[in-house]
């Protein structure tokens, strides 16, 4: 047998995609959870109490990531999603609480700036504030 098509070869090269998309989904999955992390760590002390919690707010932008990341069509499901949070979002505590959670979001996942500032106008929607790293969630008042 010819040494190119030794079947140990042949075998290593399914073995190391299927090593390096598992790698790829663990590395995707312990970023959300450090989102979600981050996010209960930033409502765990706010000073009014706010009854919108990150984990709502990651579970509605969750469809909406395809999106922020490549552009293209803004998904039925995330407007959806955006609708939602912003119809939960209702005092000065929740709009706080959901843009730091947003804030700490964009600040573990990579999309494209642009994306995210014309994601609530995509869905109909209007932000009091940017999705955006720099953005100060405490000067936001209902």
């Amino acid at each position: 047998m010819h040494p190119i098509y030794s079947p140990s070869k042949v075998n290593t090269i399914p073995n190391q995609i299927h090593s390096k998309l598992v790698s790829e989904a663990m590395a995707i999955s312990i970023k959300i959870a450090c989102v979600v992390l981050m996010c209960m760590v930033v409502v765990g002390s706010p000073i009014a109490e706010a009854a919108i919690t990150c984990g709502q707010v990651v579970s509605g932008i969750a469809p909406c990531l395809s999106y922020l990341q490549n552009g293209g069509a803004v998904p039925t499901t995330c407007c959806d999603g955006i609708r939602r949070l912003v119809a939960a979002a209702q005092s000065t505590a929740d709009k706080q609480t959901a843009c730091n959670c947003l804030k700490s979001a964009a600040a573990s996942t990579k999309f494209d700036p642009a994306n995210a500032a014309s994601l609530p106008g995509k869905c109909g929607v209007n932000l009091p504030y940017k999705i955006s790293t720099s953005t100060n969630c405490n000067t936001i008042k209902f």
